[in-house]
């Protein structure tokens, strides 16, 4: 089972991201767990401050060290994970490395991920550079904090996992798994505003259809993402 661990100061956004869709399934099987920690809960200042100004001056305010730095001691005496190479610390940031489908597979083979939600003008680089295995951003944007880029990232990661999403082959088939954008899709009815369904699709002829999908895939990728298909190629 997946263990997930979440300290954000915003608790409260990820009280329904359990309560949806194929990730409210892998919850009910016990397929992976979520923990979510109110950062100021580890804090020993007064009022259980987590931020102060940051040094050499500058607008807005940095997260500290040390409730950072206590949250994540608490989780891990608190897992226990054995094989230190299966629990990695995760830190949301502008700066971190753009998450891709790769880095989620990664992820999802993991015993334990401990997400570190930065807000402000972000966290102290201490801890970056004490307790951070990897960071992580969702694009080139800036957001006002980590908490929705920590939701993208869990709702991509549990669907992977095994037993989550009811067919093997949905997985395997798509955007992504090879490299290229999804071909189209089509379902009822047969003709919509004067428009038909691709003919090969009602043919029957399997060997046909794979080829025509893959055929489309190419072209979707070469005209809306021509990066993706450079990397393929």
């Amino acid at each position: 089972m997946l263990i997930i661990d979440v300290i954000t100061i915003f608790p409260d956004m990820f009280k329904n991201i359990v309560e949806y869709g194929v990730v409210k399934e892998a919850f009910k099987k016990n397929i992976c767990k979520l923990n979510v920690y109110d950062l100021r809960g580890f804090s020993s200042y007064k009022r259980c401050r987590v931020d102060d100004r940051p040094y050499g001056g500058g607008p807005g305010m940095v997260l500290m060290p040390e409730p950072i730095e206590n949250a994540v001691n608490f989780i891990k005496r608190k897992n226990k994970i054995q094989k230190k190479n299966k629990q990695k610390v995760i830190l949301l940031a502008a700066s971190g490395d753009k998450l891709v489908q790769g880095k989620l597979k990664y992820f999802s083979e993991l015993e334990n991920i401990i997400i570190i939600c930065g807000r402000y003008e972000g966290i102290d680089q201490r801890i970056v550079d004490l307790l951070v295995d990897t960071e992580i951003s969702i694009g080139d944007y800036i957001l006002t904090g980590g908490e929705l880029p920590a939701m993208v990232m869990i709702d991509g990661i549990i669907r992977l996992l095994p037993g989550v999403v009811g067919k093997e082959e949905s997985l395997e088939m798509e955007s992504f798994e090879e490299g290229l954008l999804d071909y189209p899709q089509y379902t009822r009815p047969r003709v919509f505003k004067s428009v038909a369904v691709p003919e090969v699709l009602l043919s029957g002829d399997h060997k046909s259809i794979k080829n025509w999908r893959k055929r489309k895939s190419e072209e979707i990728t070469r005209k809306k993402r021509p990066d993706l298909f450079d990397k393929e190629s």
